[in-house]
C-alpha cells in the first residue's frame, strides 16, 4: 500500500471516529462534562437570614437545600439532550439547564412542575402561552424567569455587587439558567452550577465574570413560591 493511500485511509478513519464521537455527544449518549468542583477560589457559606424558609421541614434552610440539590443533581453526571418527556421530569439520565434549577428546588421541597402549571393556569397571559403543557412548560428558560419574577425576590444583575450574591440564588442569562455556587473566584465573583451543552467541560464553572453583561435575571427564594413575590 502506498503512503498516499495509507495516509488517506488513516484520515478517513479519523474523520469517521470524530463524527461518531460528535454524534454520541450530540445525542446525549456520551458525556464529557466533569463533576469535579473547581480548584482554588474561596468557599462561602449561606448566611443565616430572617427570611430563610424551610419548605420541606428538614431543618435546613431553602437556600442551602437548593444549592445542595443542584450539586447532587449534577453529581449524577446528566448527559445534555433537549427532549420532551410525557411525565415532565427526564428519566433517562439526560437533561438541560432548567433541570439543574428544577432539581435544586425539588430538593428544597418545591415541585416546580406543579407550581408553574398552577401559575400558568392562573395567568397564561404573563407567560404568553396559548396552550399550556405542564410536561414541558416548567423546563423552558423564559417560563422559569417569568415564574421567578412573579414569586421569588428579584435582585441585582450586577455580578460585581459581590455582597448581593449568595449560594443557592438563581441566575438567568439569555436562553440559559443556573444556580449560584458557594465557591468564588479570586475576585469574589461566584461560580455557576449549570448545564449548557454537550461540550461543557464541567458543571460548575467560573463564568459569571466574563459573561457579566449577559446576566438578565437574579432571584432568591425567600418563602412560599405559590404566593406572589413581596
Amino acid at each position: 500500500m502506498s503512503r498516499h493511500r495509507l495516509a488517506f485511509g488513516l484520515a478517513s478513519l479519523l474523520t469517521l471516529a470524530i463524527a461518531a464521537v460528535t454524534l454520541l455527544i450530540g445525542t446525549g449518549n456520551l458525556c464529557i462534562t466533569s463533576t469535579a468542583r473547581p480548584e482554588g477560589g474561596t468557599a462561602r457559606t449561606v448566611p443565616a437570614r430572617a427570611d430563610a424558609g424551610d419548605a420541606d421541614g428538614d431543618g435546613i434552610d431553602d437556600q442551602t437545600d437548593i444549592l445542595e440539590g443542584a450539586l447532587a443533581y449534577v453529581a449524577t453526571r446528566p448527559r445534555y439532550r433537549s427532549a420532551y418527556y410525557a411525565e415532565g421530569w427526564p428519566d433517562d439520565g439526560c437533561g438541560v439547564c432548567t433541570d439543574v434549577v428544577a432539581r435544586g428546588l425539588l430538593a428544597a421541597g418545591y415541585d416546580l412542575k406543579t407550581l408553574m402549571a398552577a401559575d400558568i393556569e392562573r395567568g397564561p397571559e404573563a407567560y404568553g402561552i396559548a396552550e399550556p403543557d405542564p410536561a414541558i412548560d416548567f423546563r423552558r428558560v423564559r417560563n422559569q424567569q417569568v415564574f421567578f419574577e412573579r414569586h421569588a425576590r428579584a435582585l441585582t444583575t450586577d455580578v460585581y455587587d459581590r455582597g448581593a450574591w449568595e449560594p443557592g440564588d438563581i441566575v438567568v442569562l439569555p436562553e440559559h439558567v443556573g444556580i449560584v455556587s458557594n465557591r468564588r473566584d479570586a475576585d469574589g465573583i461566584p461560580y455557576l452550577i449549570h448545564h449548557e451543552g454537550p461540550w461543557q467541560r464541567a458543571y460548575e464553572e467560573d463564568v459569571l465574570a466574563r459573561r457579566a453583561e449577559e446576566v438578565v435575571g437574579h432571584y432568591r427564594v425567600t418563602g412560599d413560591l405559590s404566593s406572589p413575590a413581596s
